[in-house]
Formats: structure tokens, C-alpha cells, sequence
């Protein structure tokens, strides 16, 4: 991936035809999909609430740019990016809107430990009031960004030898159980079956809800 304070830019490539497994990340991405013996196209993906499967041909090439979390384009954006995909970074630079507000919004409910009544005191606001706010901007409601923050941070702290028991009480559920059940939830896998697939982890860490300026992962 390569760095941008609004985006990150990514790519992957498939050598045989595959399935791959979109998790949910609290992101938006502008895909630009060169699929074998048919047109270009670009698309904007939606926020995801479960995993999904997607299947790509054999000598599909992606380059997406992974919005940040509360960042938007518009359609013209997205034409624009069609019509001339040479100069996508460009663009995406000059137009892509991250209203500040949101950002701290959205930051505020990825805190770990937080509930969603104390993001809205942090913020100086009520939660009936929070919730209008986001659902206005046509994204998902409080709760979404901070249970999804919570198991994207207790999936980093499973690359180690650290104990299911501790991750669950590290990141902030009320027990192992709990974090299993919200693993399913978001991921379809327990945290037991997530630490023995380290790609899948590799995948969970790259930057997203929670972890934005975090480590950078290449994709291939």
C-alpha cells in the first residue's frame, strides 16, 4: 500500500482464477477493475456489515484507493477517474472530501474502551444527536464503527502467542466468549480459526477503521 493522509493506494493481481473474501474494514474503496478480455471499469464499493465473497478471473488487476474512514467521491470523481486512470492519484488528491467533523466522529467511537454515550460527551454532543448526524451523511450508525474497531484491534494482538482469554480482555469484551461471538459477527471465524490463517491476519492489519496510520501491508 502506499501512504496518503485521505487514501491509500493498493493493488492485487490474480495469477489463476480465485475467490477472495472481502472483510469488513469501516472503508470505502474506488476500485479500477481491468478484467481479462473485457473493458476497464471503475467502481466505489460499499461499507460492508458481514464478509463477502467475490470471484475474479484469472488475470484480473485491481488498483483500488482505499478511502479513509468518513471520506467521500462523488460521481464525477469516479468519472473522471474512468475517463483518464493514469491520473486516478491526481484526482483523488484534488477532489476527495474527509469532512473533518465526521473524521473526529468516526475516531472518536474507534477509541478502545468507548461507549457510544461517551464518544458523544467526548464529542460535545448527545447520542439521538450522533446518530441523526451520521445517519444524514448516509453512513452507518455508532455502534458499527466501534464494535467493528474493537474486533479489528483484538485480531491484531493474534499474530502473537498472547492468550485468547487476555486478547478478549486487552481489546475490550467482557470475555472470550463475547469476542468469539462478535469474531463470527465480522469475520465468520473464531479468533482461534483467524490465528491459525496469518495471510487472512496480514489482510485484517492493513490500514482501515482503527488503524489508519498504522503499519502498511503490501498486497501482491
Amino acid at each position: 500500500m502506499v501512504a496518503g493522509s485521505v487514501f491509500f493506494e493498493w493493488s492485487y493481481h490474480t495469477v489463476e482464477t480465485e475467490p477472495v473474501t472481502v472483510f469488513p474494514d469501516g472503508c470505502r474503496d474506488v476500485l479500477l477493475i481491468d478484467p481479462p478480455g473485457a473493458r476497464a471499469f471503475v467502481t466505489l464499493t460499499s461499507f460492508d456489515f458481514r464478509p463477502r465473497h467475490v470471484a475474479l478471473p484469472r488475470g484480473t488487476q485491481i488498483t483500488g484507493y482505499r478511502l479513509r474512514p468518513g471520506s467521500a467521491v462523488d460521481q464525477p470523481v469516479l468519472d473522471a477517474i474512468a475517463a483518464d486512470p493514469a491520473a486516478a492519484l491526481e484526482t483523488l488528491s484534488h477532489d476527495i472530501g474527509a469532512a473533518d467533523d465526521v473524521g473526529a466522529v468516526i475516531d472518536a467511537l474507534a477509541l478502545a474502551g468507548i461507549s457510544v454515550s461517551g464518544a458523544a460527551r467526548s464529542l460535545g454532543t448527545s447520542v439521538r444527536t450522533l446518530q441523526r448526524h451520521l445517519a444524514g451523511l448516509q453512513l452507518p450508525p455508532p455502534d458499527y464503527w466501534r464494535l467493528l474497531a474493537r474486533a479489528r484491534r483484538a485480531t491484531a494482538m493474534l499474530a502473537d502467542h498472547t492468550s485468547l482469554t487476555d486478547v478478549a480482555h486487552s481489546a475490550g469484551f467482557t470475555d472470550q466468549a463475547h469476542m468469539t461471538r462478535e469474531f463470527v459477527r465480522w469475520f465468520s471465524q473464531t479468533p482461534g480459526g483467524l490465528r491459525r490463517q496469518p495471510k487472512v491476519l496480514n489482510t485484517l492489519r492493513q490500514p482501515a477503521l482503527g488503524n489508519w496510520t498504522g503499519e502498511q501491508i503490501s498486497t501482491r
